[in-house]
Formats: structure tokens, sequence, C-alpha cells
């Protein structure tokens, strides 16, 4: 019995590890094929070679971190199969259509793609090289659709019967559109698009810092930090949006990411109290201190005064998510998002003031360094986003119909050590050869002396950039 649980642990360890490490992906190449996108269509509209500039530099860091999705994209499904084989087999007849559907029109559809867009430039005509880009991003969209509707359908199963050990489809339209999805997929696309503009105005902000391109960089972070104005508090809206669903339809969830051990207070009231912090007791059955504001979990979960919010006590004890991790990576998450709305707000007071000028970008210091310091935001935000996901699902692997105990692979804990180990390694061999090329990019910085190409041939020759301007440059370098 002490071997199984073990095992179980092991795997479950495995897993976590295994999507951790691949989220750090995808949500980059989703948002960086949309903003290559806008910068490559504001270079074909206008001819402004800044906009080149910005794409070709900013496409080499979306091909490392796109390789990186892959590799690890495809060790996660391999996971499936070994970590989870008696899930994926029931759940077979609803994910296998999905993931093969996410395969056809969305992996090989952006494969073909992303290789006109890499290697297409001056081969292709402007125009249909812009379209190329436009295919990747749709792509990418789609695959996190897919993969985002497969993972929101654990949470919320519908359209389903669990039959003779198989989850039957009898609803694709209720599955597919299964309740968590309709705010859950949103969250996901533009947490995408939150990570990148943050990515490119971070790595914009570390460029200027060092006096590297000012002209060039000064406009990629202005127009980053802009469109967070609009993308950061619509976020949160739609975070607020998933956890009015998280409370109608997964309320253990809920419970937990609040530390809401009971439903009423000792003397019947109802007990609407928000924890800012707090500590679960000796017995996990209640706080043994918290920091509390009353009425608040009511006004975020029921929009009332004394709207009564389901605590732990209402399920049995084996039903219970664990309390500890969801609570807290839930406001680390949220304390990220604030950070980055602050970030947004600050650039515009900037803009509005004219100090995000390029003769004045460069002397707000602690603006750029806040600005790096966001860039790493996201992805604590989407870890801790995740985690707060799968965790408060627990002790499910498809809510109230199959537990992850009962998915698990019966393997022995030598085996179960075996593919943690190995999968650890390999994924921070990914992980480590991914920062080590970003770093190498960003160090060489643009390409400032190659001509910009043509309309469907090569450039011959070499002509002298109008943005490569030593004297220029050195001009904002005070």
């Amino acid at each position: 019995m002490q071997n199984t649980a073990l095992s179980l642990l092991l795997s479950r360890l495995d897993f976590a590890w295994i999507t951790s490490l691949h989220i750090l992906y995808p949500p980059l190449t989703i948002g960086l094929s949309l903003l290559l996108f806008y910068s490559e269509w504001r270079w074909v509209r206008t001819d402004d070679e800044h906009w080149y500039r910005l794409t070709r530099f900013f496409e080499k860091l979306f091909i490392i971190n796109f390789g990186a999705g892959v590799a690890t994209g495809i060790t996660m499904e391999m996971a499936f199969g070994i970590l989870y084989g008696p899930f994926s087999q029931a759940a077979g007849p609803f994910l296998g259509q999905i993931l093969g559907y996410e395969t056809i029109t969305a992996f090989m559809y952006e494969a073909g793609f992303v290789g006109l867009m890499v290697f297409g430039w001056g081969k292709i005509g402007k125009k249909m090289h812009l379209f190329a880009t436009a295919n990747v991003a749709i792509a990418s969209s789609l695959s996190a659709w897919w993969i985002l509707v497969a993972n929101s359908w654990m949470q919320t199963p519908a359209g389903v019967v669990y039959k003779n050990g198989f989850f039957q489809v009898v609803d694709w339209g209720a599955a597919i559109l299964n309740p968590n999805a309709i705010f859950g997929v949103p969250h996901m696309e533009v947490a995408a698009i939150e990570l990148s503009l943050c990515f490119a105005a971070a790595v914009s902000a570390w460029q200027l810092l060092k006096g590297r391109n000012v002209a060039l960089f000064q406009r990629a972070l202005k127009y980053s930090v802009l469109a967070l104005i609009v993308v950061a508090p619509l976020q949160i809206w739609l975070g607020d949006s998933l956890g009015q669903d998280v409370a109608k339809n997964q309320p253990a969830a809920l419970a937990a990411l609040e530390g809401h051990y009971h439903t009423l207070n000792p003397d019947g009231s109802v007990n609407t109290g928000w924890h800012v912090v707090a500590w679960p007791n000796a017995n996990n059955d209640g706080t043994a201190w918290a920091l509390t504001i009353p009425h608040v979990l009511s006004l975020l979960e029921t929009r009332s005064w004394n709207g009564k919010v389901q605590g732990l006590d209402s399920f049995a004890p084996q039903d219970r998510p664990p309390v500890l991790i969801p609570f807290y990576a839930f406001r680390i998450m949220a304390g990220a998002g604030a950070a980055i709305f602050l970030l947004a707000l600050w650039g515009l007071w900037l803009v509005l003031r004219g100090k995000m000028a390029v003769e004045h970008i460069i002397g707000q210091k602690w603006f750029l360094r806040f600005t790096i310091l966001c860039g790493f935001l996201p992805y604590i935000a989407i870890w801790t986003g995740w985690w707060t996901r799968e965790i408060g699902r627990q002790p499910w692997v498809v809510y109230g119909m199959m537990t992850t105990a009962q998915g698990v692979s019966r393997m022995s804990v030598a085996v179960a050590a075996f593919w943690l180990v190995g999968y650890m390694i390999f994924e921070l061999t990914v992980w480590g050869g991914t920062w080590y090329f970003f770093a190498k990019v960003m160090r060489r910085g643009p390409d400032m002396d190659s001509p910009v190409v043509q309309e469907g041939h090569q450039p011959l020759g070499h002509v002298e950039s109008p943005l490569h301007n030593p004297l220029a440059d050195r001009s904002f370098v005070k």
C-alpha cells in the first residue's frame, strides 16, 4: 500500500514537473506570433525600416522558443501514456479526438507556414510572407484552443457518460463548449498576449538600459506597454469571471484556493470573510491564523454582501483538494497581474508627459528596471495559475468522475522514480539551452547592417541602413 501511494506521488510530481516546464513556451509562441504579425504588417504597410528590424530580431527569439515548445510538448504527450495509461485509455474517445484535431488543424498547419515565415525572407513576396506569418499566429491560437478545451473538459466534464471503462461522447458540442472552457480558453489566450507584451517590453528595456538602438527599442517598448493598458485589465476581468465558474462548478476547488474551511461562523451566521493570508491548522480543518477582510469573499463570488459560499466542510474529507499551494499560488498570480497593470499605468503616465520619447526614455532608469522585472512576472502568474487550476481539481483527474489514483499507471516506485529523474534531466536541458540562445540573441541585438529584403528575391550587395547611425545612437547616451 505504501509503495502504491509513493508511486502515485512520484507520478503526480513527474507530470507536474513536465507541465510546469512545458507551459513556459507555448504562451510566448502564441503571443509573440501575434506581435510578429503586427510589426510585419506595419512594415508592409508603411515601408518603415524600424518595423522590419524589430520583426527580424524578435523572430529569432520566437524560433528558439518555438523549438523548445515542440520538444517539451511531444515529451508531455508521451508522458500521458507512460504515467497515466488507464486515464488515457478511458478518456481516449474524447481526448484522442481533441488532440488529433489539434495535430491536424494546428500543429501541422503551423509547421507548414512557420517554414515559410522563417526561410521565406527574400524568396517570396512581402505580402505572401505576411500571409505566412498570419497563419502561424492563427495556428498557434488554434493549438491553444484545442489543448485548453481538453483541459477544461477535465475540469468540468460535459457531453459524456462513463460506461464500460470509457468516457463515451454523447454530445460533442457540450463536451467542447464545457462550462470551464467559456472563460478558461480566453483567459489563457489573453495570458499569452500579456506574456508576449511583457517579454517584448522587457527585452526592449534591457537594450535601452544598455543604450543600444534607442530609436528602435523605444518604439517596441512604447507600443508594448500601451497595449497592456487594454490587455492587463481585460485579463483581470477574465480571471474574475473564471473564478465565478469555479465557484459554481468546482466549489471544493474554490474553497481550497480561498482557504475557506467553514460555510458558517460558529454562531451560525454566513461566513463571508476573505483571507488575505492564512495558514492551515495541524488538523487541516481550519486556519491556525489568518488576516481576514469581512464580506469580501461573498462580494467576489456571489456579488452580494452576505452570500453563502461553500466551505471545505461541505465535502467529504477524501474529496477535498490540498489548500496551501492553491491558496498562495492564487494570491501570487493575482499580485503579478496587479503589478503588470501598474506597469501599464506607469507607462501611460510617461507617454502623456512626453517622457517615453526617444530623447528621454533612457533616462527613465527605474521604469526600465521595473519593466525588466515585469518580463518575468507573467511566467510566474502562468505557473501559479496553472498550479491553482490543477491542484485545485484534486483528487480528481476528471472532476467528479475519475480520481487521479484511478487514472495513474500501475508501476513500481523504482520505475516511477526513473521516469521522474529522466524527465527532469531532459526538461532542464531544454530550459538551459533556451535561455542560453535567448541570451546570445539579446546580447548581439538586431542586425542593423544587412539590407532590407526586396520584393520576392534576395537582396544583392550591402546597403547601409539609415537606422544604423552610431553618432545618432551615442547622442542619446549622456
